[in-house]
């Protein structure tokens, strides 16, 4: 299996603090690059969904999905398990519950029964005005008289406490994050690939015709040192490359194609040349292990397997 290493030596990039390898520069450092401008505002954040695994005691397994949007007009919060987008917990401005910014809320999917505890009252967005608060709320979900999930800064403890629940509380996993964007090329998160590594910084950055570049490029940097560049990205609209962040292997994927080939527009006539609105989509997955299969190939997953974890970026060009 070691030779699965090898086999990615020339298009794999390793991310390590310490790390001298020359297969990557610094963005700081480099120079007629793609890399990310310190006066360019990156694009604002729209819409956040996390998506979590959770097995109860009984050994009832739960998908709860956990969805934050933030426009000009709507700024609300969905949590729901299942197909059926009309069930589950809601609070936006269009109802009188999100003005009451703290509060619980019961209700039932599929024979089982959630109930939710939250407290935005104080809540606190990022850069731009985010749609996910960074800091100053909580959010508790009980199922079937066990607690599940917990968001927020506040100390898990803590939140019980003042929540007044004294539940079972059983580990879930988060297996999918999804990011929609709209404004520039630019765009800018925050990713951990396994629960017990670090924090590292994401910027995507891509170039066209309206930064002043003839050809269109992308750039994509970890901890502010760039582990993808593509040029000719007009011909380049699709790929992936491997790169080793905490030790993992993390798969990533970018297309682009909507930004040169929108539906109705001539080829040529997308981001590239300043008119194209279309959707980009960048994701980061990480694999099992030394997994010898691609992502794209990964579509049946074994019970033994560890559990994985995707960010997808959806990027909109406005």
């Amino acid at each position: 299996m070691m030779g699965l290493i090898s086999c990615y030596s020339e298009l794999a990039v390793q991310v390590s603090e310490k790390s001298s390898c020359s297969s990557y520069k610094s963005v700081s450092n480099s120079v007629n690059s793609n890399s990310v401008s310190p006066n360019l505002t990156p694009s604002i954040q729209t819409a956040v969904t996390n998506v979590y695994k959770t097995t109860l005691s009984t050994g009832d397994r739960h998908v709860i999905t956990v969805t934050w949007c933030r426009n000009s007009t709507v700024h609300g919060l969905h949590i729901n398990s299942g197909n059926d987008p009309t069930t589950g917990f809601r609070l936006n401005t269009s109802t009188r519950m999100f003005r009451k910014k703290k509060g619980n809320k019961m209700f039932e999917i599929n024979n089982s029964k959630f109930e939710v505890f939250y407290d935005l009252s104080t809540a606190v967005y990022g850069a731009g005005a985010g749609a996910e608060p960074v800091e100053g709320y909580y959010v508790v979900v009980i199922v079937d008289s066990e607690l599940v999930l917990f968001l927020g800064d506040m100390s898990e403890e803590a939140a019980v406490k003042k929540v007044k629940i004294n539940k079972q509380i059983v580990n879930s996993d988060l297996v999918s994050r999804r990011e929609h964007f709209s404004g520039n090329g630019f765009y800018s998160t925050k990713v951990k690939f396994s629960g017990a590594g670090s924090w590292h910084d994401v910027l995507i950055r891509c170039t066209g015709d309206d930064d002043g570049v003839k050809n269109p490029g992308l750039s994509v940097c970890i901890d502010k040192r760039v582990v993808v560049r593509v040029k000719r990205l007009r011909w380049n609209f699709r790929g992936n490359q491997t790169i080793f962040v905490d030790g993992l292997q993390v798969d990533l994927m970018w297309d682009v194609h909507d930004w040169f080939f929108s539906s109705g527009s001539e080829p040529g006539s997308g981001y590239g040349s300043g008119y194209g609105s279309g959707r980009a989509v960048f994701m980061f997955r990480r694999r099992n292990g030394l997994d010898s299969r691609l992502w794209l190939e990964d579509e049946v997953k074994r019970k033994d397997e560890k559990q994985e974890f995707s960010l997808l970026v959806y990027a909109n060009k406005s």
